[in-house]
This record gives C-alpha cells, sequence and structure tokens, in this order.
C-alpha cells in the first residue's frame, strides 16, 4: 500500500508560509496518506441534469440527491466533488466527509453546433472560505476548462486566478480539463490529453481530470495516457470514470490506467452513484483497494463483491 509522510507532501511555493500546513493537513485527507487521489465526482446534476439520476438502468435510490452524501459517508474515497450549494444543504448532516467544492458548471443543452462551452464561475472563493471557517470540512476546489473553446482564454484566467487564490488559503485544487469546441475534431486524441495535462501543470493545478485517451499512434489508452501522466509532471493526473460500466470491466480500466499509465488515481461519477448505496459502496471499496492500496483486479473484484475486506 503506497504511503507517505507529511514531509513527503511538495507544498507549492505559492501557499503562502501561515496555510502551509493547511494545505499539508488537506493534500493528507484528500489522498488518505497515499498521494493518490479518489474523487467521487457529484458534480452531474447541473452538468448532466437528471438523466443520470432517474430512469432506465438507474437504481431508484439514485433520484435522491443525499444517496451521493450517503455512498461518501459509507464508501472509502478520497473526496466528494460538488457545488457549493449541493455540499452546503447536505454537510451539516455529514461532516467527516472531504468536500471539493466544484466552482463552475453549465447545463449539456447549449451543444457545441450551438456555442463553443464556456462554464462560468458559480461562486466567490470568499463564499467558500466562509463555509470551511463555519466548520464544513472543505479540502479544495475544482475548475472545469475546455480547451479549444473560443471562450478558452477567459477559462484559463479564471482558473489561474483561482487556484493561486486557493493555494493561498491553502486549498487544493482539481482541473477538469476537456478539449471540446469548433476547433476540436478528436475530444480523446493522445496528443490533446496529454496537452491538456501540461495545460494543469502551468495553471499550477495540483490534481487534473481527463478523459482516457483513444488508442493510437500505436499504443493502447493506457499506454498513451502514461505519456499524459508524464505530461503532467507534478500535477496528479486522474481519468474521468465516465458512464456506468460492468464492475470487472471498470476495475480492469481503472487498474491499467494506474499500473500502465501512470496515473494517480480516478475520478468516478456515475459508475458509483448509479447504483444502490450499497452497491455503491462496495465498488468505492473496490475502486480504493486499486487506486490507494495497489489491490489486484482479482482481489478489487472479490472485494465488490463482498468476498473480501477494504477498509483504510
Amino acid at each position: 500500500m503506497p504511503k507517505i509522510t507529511r514531509d513527503q507532501v511538495r507544498v507549492p511555493v505559492d501557499v503562502l508560509p501561515e496555510s502551509r500546513e493547511i494545505y499539508i493537513d488537506n493534500y493528507m485527507k484528500a489522498t488518505r496518506g497515499t498521494g493518490r487521489l479518489m474523487l467521487f465526482a457529484c458534480d452531474q446534476k447541473i452538468e448532466h441534469l437528471n438523466k443520470d439520476f432517474y430512469g432506465e438502468g438507474i437504481h431508484p435510490e439514485d433520484a435522491d440527491p443525499e444517496h451521493l452524501f450517503q455512498i461518501g459517508d459509507q464508501g472509502v474515497i478520497g473526496v466528494l466533488a460538488g457545488q457549493r450549494g449541493l455540499i452546503a444543504q447536505y454537510a451539516a448532516d455529514y461532516p467527516q466527509i472531504n468536500y471539493l467544492v466544484k466552482m463552475n458548471s453549465k447545463t449539456n443543452l447549449v451543444k457545441t453546433a450551438q456555442e463553443d462551452p464556456y462554464s462560468p464561475q458559480l461562486t466567490s472563493l470568499d463564499a467558500v472560505l466562509a463555509m470551511r471557517d463555519a466548520g464544513v470540512n472543505i479540502v479544495g476546489l475544482g475548475y472545469t476548462i475546455y480547451l479549444g473553446s473560443e471562450y478558452e482564454s477567459t477559462m484559463l484566467a479564471e482558473a489561474g486566478e483561482l487556484i493561486a487564490q486557493a493555494h493561498a488559503a491553502g486549498l487544493l485544487v482539481v482541473l477538469w480539463i476537456y478539449p471540446r469546441g469548433k476547433a476540436v475534431t478528436a475530444e480523446k486524441d493522445p496528443d490533446l490529453i496529454a496537452g491538456a495535462a501540461g495545460v494543469a501543470l502551468c495553471l499550477g493545478a495540483d490534481f487534473v481530470k481527463v478523459n482516457p485517451p483513444t488508442d493510437g499512434n500505436g499504443k493502447t489508452s493506457a499506454e498513451n495516457l502514461a505519456v499524459a501522466s508524464t505530461a503532467a509532471g507534478r500535477c496528479g493526473l486522474v481519468c474521468a470514470g465516465g458512464s456506468k460500466a460492468d464492475a470487472q470491466v471498470f476495475l480492469q480500466q481503472l487498474h491499467d490506467q494506474i499500473v500502465i499509465g501512470g496515473a494517480c488515481g480516478n475520478a468516478t461519477g456515475r459508475n458509483i452513484h448509479m447504483r444502490s448505496t450499497e452497491e455503491a459502496v462496495r465498488l468505492t471499496k473496490a475502486i480504493s483497494a486499486i487506486t490507494l492500496a495497489d489491490y489486484s483486479v482479482e482481489d478489487a473484484l472479490a472485494v465488490f463483491n463482498g468476498e473480501k475486506e477494504f477498509a483504510l
């Protein structure tokens, strides 16, 4: 099981001296003391509206937003990522969860054919820090950038300023970076994914969430991901979990992304929360067994099936 100590946490120099210990605390909490991130993505209620939470193939429990927090509370995760308002409504009942506030969001109603994507910032950092000061266990922020959009420069500027301010206050930052817009012909092109990883590093992010690249250049997706992980440098790269898939298939992909692709974790939403609470909790443990403890796919699947225990 990978473990790091507090003195092994690389603290960016834009973290103010008085916030250094806070940053280290947040990094250790978010990564469960491993340096790897298991991010439970719960921002889709804006991003995808209700289609990810109700309908065919989705467990009825997912219709209730509290389902997300029950999973985060009972399962094994690093952070639960959601918008400020969502967290504000439920955090008092689930104080032990590590929260990452998603600072910008947009719906999927306006398609690229109509207008290039722009995801505006929804709240101020001061509002987030006020929640933290009130006792909410906020360890970091998240922000989405659409590379290739005609609004790319605005999002880059917003993200850069937000990262500087967040670091000064001791918070981590995870960037969601997706190439998307009329100028982008292949959103998961390996070179573009590697480019996105490098952009996140240059903006100062602690982690970057990208889509897994396609096969290409004579390499598998996981092998192409290794190129992106290298490009990310000291910014940890994690992959989006995508739509709901068979647990064994998903766990194999995750294992390859970490072992072959050099990923520093995962960022999974629908694959978890579309299931019943009980099944979703088991899946968080299986995902964390691979992400945080280097379990084999077979052992992680045994955790998911309830045949093997896992706890940190």
